[in-house]
């Protein structure tokens, strides 16, 4: 769909992006990516920039609280070595026009344009999607094996099971026992991935964290306080 920057003072640049989805303007404020404005098709960009400086005393407090933010974040350059369970990252610069991101060889290859530094905000998204990709195959690979492993070990039955990118949560069970895991999950200690497993394997038998959940999972997991502490000190998102 069409798209087009425009500078706005006191903001920056901001990306408005043509979007057959969306029903209303949307204003999106995120780590390293800036203002991203989606415009229902049929909405000139002169209205949609109207909007936003409207907004624009809303967009400039979240970008202070989103810098701040980002001050904390993981900042990677040509020298961070960074691991998941089965990939490398590795980052160069080219004399290219575009970022590119690709997984091969067990390698997360992402390669910028001379023109851009490595910690731009462009290349540093570009560095967590390829992480993210890297960590859903990963996830897909191992995961849905591993369930049904524990669950027949431990006599649990659930319905389905699915893999997302969640940042807000390791897993989720529903009343239907259908189980979400996060793919952030690769990022953990094999024990520790057990413990979500078996967490909300037992959520299929006690949907609430009653005595008799942590008596279950105690049960299965032969420590379920203590590891559940463990799990405390990792945060969902790398970043």
């Amino acid at each position: 769909m069409p798209e087009k920057t425009v500078y706005i003072d006191d903001v920056g640049d901001v990306l408005f992006r043509h979007s057959n989805k969306a029903r209303h303007l949307n204003i999106s404020i995120r780590p390293f990516a800036g203002v991203k404005v989606s415009i229902p098709v049929g909405m000139s960009y002169a209205s949609a920039t109207r909007f936003v400086n409207q907004k624009k005393k809303w967009i400039i407090q979240h970008l202070r609280k989103i810098k701040e933010y980002e001050i904390q974040l993981t900042v990677f350059d040509e020298s961070t070595v960074y691991n998941t369970a089965y990939h490398k990252l590795c980052l160069k610069s080219s004399d290219r026009e575009n970022i590119s991101v690709r997984l091969s060889n067990k390698k997360i290859n992402v390669t910028y344009p001379i023109s851009l530094n490595s910690n731009s905000k462009d290349v540093q998204s570009a560095i967590r999607l390829g992480i993210d990709r890297a960590l859903k195959v990963e996830a897909k690979e191992f995961l849905p094996e591993r369930v049904n492993k524990l669950a027949e070990q431990f006599g649990f039955k659930y319905n389905r099971l699915a893999i997302k990118n969640i940042k807000s949560r390791w897993g989720s069970c529903s009343r239907k026992k259908n189980i979400n895991l996060s793919i952030h999950l690769m990022r953990l200690p094999d024990n520790l991935i057990d413990y979500v497993i078996l967490h909300e394997l037992a959520h299929t038998v006690h949907l609430n964290h009653s005595n008799r959940f942590w008596d279950l999972l105690d049960e299965v997991t032969g420590g379920a306080k203590i590891l559940d502490k463990e799990l405390k000190k990792y945060r969902i998102a790398i970043y």
